[in-house]
């Protein structure tokens, strides 16, 4: 089982990092539709030598992600990061706080991009100049602004601005 060496959680480390670490992961990181389950991911990491032959559980995983447990063993961290494609380090807490900002960024690029509309439109605006693209920015910030939305979503980063 994969609980070897864990310790038990104290009754406060249900919000610990590593848990609410998964639980955003679990909440974005899918293929379009339903988020994953714990059961699709521990069989998925359980029956791949791509996940080092770690054996993971359904019950474990929720254990983890409710913070009653929250010490696996580095090879189980290295399984559920390479599984959801992030650096091992976000999970481990390695990661200094910009840098755990900055891969949550990258998962909120990359859901953006599973709506085949946002894709379109960042699609279409490849290879206009830049003073266009500027121009597009500024509409789409007035349409947000019309919307009561704010001018950026709060995922916006990580793009130069002017």
């Amino acid at each position: 089982m994969a609980n070897g060496g864990d310790r038990p959680a104290s009754a406060g480390d249900a919000g610990s990092p590593l848990a609410q670490r998964l639980n955003y992961l679990f909440a974005n990181m899918h293929p379009p539709g339903a988020p994953y389950t714990n059961g699709h991911v521990a069989e998925e990491i359980s029956r791949g030598e791509e996940y080092g032959g770690v054996t993971l559980t359904e019950q474990y995983l929720s254990m983890l992600r409710n913070g009653k447990r929250a010490n696996p063993s580095p090879d189980v961290l290295r399984a559920l990061a390479k599984f959801f494609a992030v650096p091992v380090g976000y999970l481990m807490g390695d990661l200094s706080a910009s840098q755990a900002e900055r891969v949550e960024e990258e998962v909120r690029f990359l859901v953006a991009m599973r709506d085949q509309r946002v894709r379109a439109i960042a699609l279409r605006s490849v290879g206009l100049p830049p003073e266009v693209q500027d121009s597009l920015t500024t509409i789409i910030s007035q349409f947000r602004q019309q919307m009561n939305l704010p001018s950026d979503p709060p995922d916006a980063g990580g793009a130069e601005r002017p």
